[in-house]
């Protein structure tokens, strides 16, 4: 992690007015951020369940699941990854970032289903990613450029899936 981002964590942190079990959840999280970034995800995923365990903010509960959403889908992971990702997308509805990587370990299992024969299977995947994907291009739609080409050279982009 940036020494800079830690610096500035750290002083914010003494003059925000924040309860000190707000204080302690920020600290957990910041904790897991750092050892995110170095690969240590055992180390994070148990600050991340600290900060889990002492922060009430739903915004910055989102935050904190979608890190661990990270780190499973880092992992291989991908239901866990979704799940985390889904109970993110509860708390904080606009987190463009959550549906994008959903929409990749979609697209992802999608190329799988074709790989093993199966096209039915893997286009259900891909218009579930479409639909992610639509998503968090609603939310930032000067973002995920790629996604956004996919969408319209595959027919998705005005397909609407129920």
């Amino acid at each position: 992690m940036d020494k800079t981002f830690s610096i500035v964590a750290n002083i914010l942190l003494r003059i925000i007015p924040t309860t000190s079990g707000e204080k302690e959840a920020f600290t957990y999280y910041r904790d897991g951020m750092s050892a995110q970034s170095e690969g240590n995800y055992a180390e994070a995923l148990q600050n991340y369940y600290e900060a889990m365990r002492l922060e009430i903010d739903p915004y910055d509960r989102s935050y904190i699941l979608y890190n661990i959403g990270l780190i499973h889908t880092s992992n291989g992971e991908h239901t866990k990854a979704l799940e985390y990702y889904f109970r993110a997308l509860e708390r904080n509805p606009f987190l463009p970032q959550a549906f994008n990587n959903m929409a990749v370990i979609c697209h992802y299992r999608g190329e799988q289903a074709i790989q093993q024969g199966d096209s039915e299977i893997a286009e259900a995947w891909f218009d579930q990613a479409a639909e992610y994907w639509k998503q968090a291009i609603t939310l930032t739609p000067e973002n995920y450029i790629e996604a956004q080409n996919w969408l319209r050279i595959t027919g998705r982009s005005n397909k609407r899936i129920n």
